[in-house]
Formats: structure tokens, C-alpha cells, sequence
């Protein structure tokens, strides 16, 4: 069975991708540093790991470093959302999640990024892509989206009593 390593933003978003990737071993990858507050970084990885303990997924986390990320997307704050500064910040976390997958020896890495409504699905791919051209770890690109993905993870969350945060991680997103 082939292993995907899931960069997961959050718990709601994981329920999305579920169907998708149903015929392969599945980890769940935390790794956030866009996320603000902390407090904050500390809800959705708690419910991230609900959603693992829920499916017996293996769940994944990386430290918390809010600050380097910062410095990462530097010059880019006063971007709109979906703007430049989100597609730095794909970068960051895409690379991350490719860099594990890469340690676990995972056939692919991806993203529950894509089951967003407001993240450009195409942008992403194309990311995932240049980072597996680096990296030599194939990027799984799908769009998670379609087939009424985002609407089943509100669903599932709100019968599940999965936190749904209202903003996508950043300080400037608030």
C-alpha cells in the first residue's frame, strides 16, 4: 500500500481528503508556523490529533517556530489573502511536508490545503510541483475541493465536534 504523508492545516480540513486517499496508508503531518496565536496553533493540532485517533491515523508534529516562518514570508505582510504572501507561505509548509516525507520514506507528500474554497488549487499543484523537482519526492496533486470535499469536512467536523477555526492561520488573515 503506497504511504502519503497529508500536510494538515487543521482537523476540518483533514475530514475532506479522506475519501481521496481511503486506498493508501495515510499520516497526518502538523506542521504550521504561520499559525497565530499559539493558542491558536494549539487548538487545530489537538483536533488534528482527534481526527487521527478517530480514523487511526499516525499524526506527525513539528515544533512550533512562529518566528522563522515570519522571516520566510519578510516583506510580505501587507499582502491580500491569496495573494503573494500565501504563496510563500505554501512554499514554507509544502516544503516541510516534502522534507518528512522524504525522512518517513513516503511514496507521496500532499496537502489538505486544496480542500479550501479560498486556496487556488492550481497555485498549489504547481508549488507541490516545483518542490518535487527539488526534492525528488512525488507530490500528490488533488484537489480535494471537488466532488463537494469542502462541504463534507464542514459536515463531518460539526457531527464530529471538530473545532473550525473562521480565519486560515496568519496574523494578517485574522
Amino acid at each position: 500500500m503506497e504511504k502519503v504523508l497529508l500536510h494538515v492545516c487543521c482537523g476540518p480540513c483533514s475530514l475532506g481528503c479522506l475519501d481521496k486517499l481511503k486506498d493508501k496508508k495515510v499520516i497526518l503531518f502538523f506542521s504550521n508556523d504561520n499559525i497565530f496565536p499559539r493558542e491558536e496553533w494549539i487548538k487545530r493540532l489537538e483536533n488534528a490529533k482527534k481526527v487521527g485517533e478517530i480514523f487511526s491515523f499516525e499524526v506527525l508534529e513539528e515544533e512550533y517556530n512562529h518566528n522563522d516562518w515570519r522571516e520566510f514570508v519578510k516583506g510580505l505582510e501587507s499582502e491580500p489573502e491569496c495573494g503573494k504572501r500565501c504563496l510563500k507561505c505554501f512554499l514554507y509548509n509544502l516544503g516541510k511536508a516534502a522534507k518528512k516525507a522524504k525522512e518517513i520514506k513516503a511514496d507521496f507528500f500532499t496537502t489538505t490545503l486544496s480542500v479550501s474554497k479560498y486556496k487556488p488549487s492550481k497555485e498549489l499543484f504547481k508549488i507541490g510541483k516545483q518542490i518535487e523537482k527539488e526534492t525528488g519526492v512525488k507530490f500528490l496533486g488533488i484537489d480535494f475541493k471537488k466532488d463537494s470535499g469542502y462541504e463534507k469536512s464542514v459536515k463531518l467536523s460539526n457531527k464530529l465536534g471538530i473545532y473550525r477555526q473562521n480565519y486560515c492561520g496568519c496574523e494578517w488573515s485574522r
